[in-house]
């Protein structure tokens, strides 16, 4: 990939209803507010970051499903949003039938992988929103990705579904993309008056990098989609606009300091 692609970062959680898409439009969205240019790709059939950032179903001739089948290559799906310097690759339930007719090709498993090696230079950040299960198009994105970054419910049953999540990142990064690397965990939904939530994000804290930035219960955050708009564009200063225009801040920081180490690591060993 090219040189000016900071990362490809997975949004992932098997488990549904964790602030999955609304963490990668709202984050997506807010890196864009910080002059970085990114793309958001929705690889869930669902379509709701589409439609999170403006693009409702139907109102496209091609998707990403026509993408992963070969038809078209991925510049000719992409949509400018109404957020400056960010775009979208839309999705809607078509993207189903891919898993189906991708059964018996050998290369299923990279289809996403190929297609945006051609526009890799074209963004700072790429941002893939999976959907809420670990097969066939969860997999593309996880083998497309450098990093997997993990909006997380502060629940009980989140902890299990986490180890899952984390074995098969494992396995994808064992069998086909070995760079693979868990970039975070993103506390969602919060509720600080919950003493079980701050239990698990205690728990999740003990065995993982989890982000400073929590991202709380907000009814805006919630509203926020039915507008077609992300939170920034709807409320900017709401809770939960404001909390994700601080993950972004931390993400770009974070990445910037990785990048200096990494350079002054070539350098020494240059000497």
């Amino acid at each position: 990939m090219a040189s000016k692609l900071s990362r490809v970062t997975c949004v992932v959680n098997q488990k549904g209803g964790v602030g999955k898409t609304t963490t990668a439009v709202n984050l997506a969205a807010s890196v864009a507010a910080a002059e970085k240019s990114a793309l958001l790709v929705d690889m869930d059939p669902q379509g709701n970051a589409s439609s999170g950032v403006g693009v409702r179903a139907g109102t496209r001739e091609r998707t990403v499903y026509d993408v992963l089948i070969g038809e078209v290559p991925m510049r000719d799906v992409i949509v400018e949003t109404d957020v400056p310097g960010l775009a979208v690759a839309p999705a809607t339930q078509d993207l189903v039938a891919a898993e189906l007719e991708l059964v018996d090709d050998r290369e299923r498993a990279v289809k996403l992988k190929n297609a945006l090696s051609e526009i890799a230079d074209d963004y700072d950040y790429i941002f893939i929103d999976c959907p809420p299960s670990l097969g066939l198009l969860t997999v593309n994105a996880l083998a497309a990705a450098s990093t997997v970054l993990v909006p997380l419910q502060c629940e009980y049953y989140a902890l299990e579904g986490l180890t899952h999540l984390m074995a098969t990142i494992d396995r994808v990064k064992n069998g086909m993309n070995p760079s693979l690397e868990v970039e975070g965990i993103v506390l969602t939904m919060f509720d600080p008056r919950n003493n079980l939530a701050h239990q698990v994000a205690d728990e999740v804290r003990d065995h993982f990098f989890v982000f400073d930035t929590v991202i709380p219960r907000n009814v805006r955050l919630s509203e926020a989609p039915s507008h077609g708009k992300p939170a920034m564009l709807y409320d900017v200063s709401s809770k939960g606009a404001q909390a994700y225009l601080a993950l972004a801040r931390e993400l770009v920081v974070k990445h910037a300091a990785s990048s200096r180490a990494g350079k002054a690591k070539q350098a020494a060993a240059a000497r």
